[in-house]
């Protein structure tokens, strides 16, 4: 048994330690917000926080996350910057499909926690990581904009 901290509790996994976080998150935990997109950490869907830093969870070995706190999509609104971003994306209407929109969450959740007034610039390069096959990047970039408004 591996014991995790995820969104704020201590849970047990019985899964091998090189199994990749997102299939402990996903199968064993049934927290299923995080999405598979690659596997190989170039789409961004599978991210989550590590120690607040957005990590792609479909490569990181659950071994590798011991001793970390872990947060998922699932409890990104219990903070004030989680709220006002998923705030934003809804008066937006970001969501398109919606299949890359946790990813996409998390990440841009962790640029407004280290940067309150980020530029367009400073978006692109927090955000460059998470693809959205619907190309809903000019309501993406609108609404961590939005969030960030809401946040000053």
């Amino acid at each position: 048994m591996i014991q995790l901290n995820i969104n704020g509790k201590d849970v047990k996994v019985d899964v091998d330690p090189d199994t990749p976080l997102l299939w402990a998150l996903r199968d064993t935990l049934q927290l299923t917000g995080t999405k598979y997109g690659c596997g190989q950490a170039l789409c961004g869907a599978c991210t989550v926080h590590l120690d607040g830093q957005p990590t792609r969870s479909c490569v990181l070995p659950v071994a590798a996350a011991v001793g970390r706190k872990i947060t998922t999509i699932e409890a990104v609104d219990a903070n004030k910057v989680g709220k006002a971003v998923q705030e934003a994306w809804r008066k937006l209407d970001v969501v398109q499909c919606g299949y890359c929109q946790s990813g996409q969450i998390m990440s841009a959740v962790a640029l407004l926690k280290s940067n309150r007034k980020p530029t367009d610039a400073d978006i692109d390069a927090a955000m460059s990581g998470n693809l959205c096959r619907c190309a809903t990047y000019v309501r993406i970039r609108a609404a961590i904009h939005e969030a960030a408004k809401a946040l000053a």
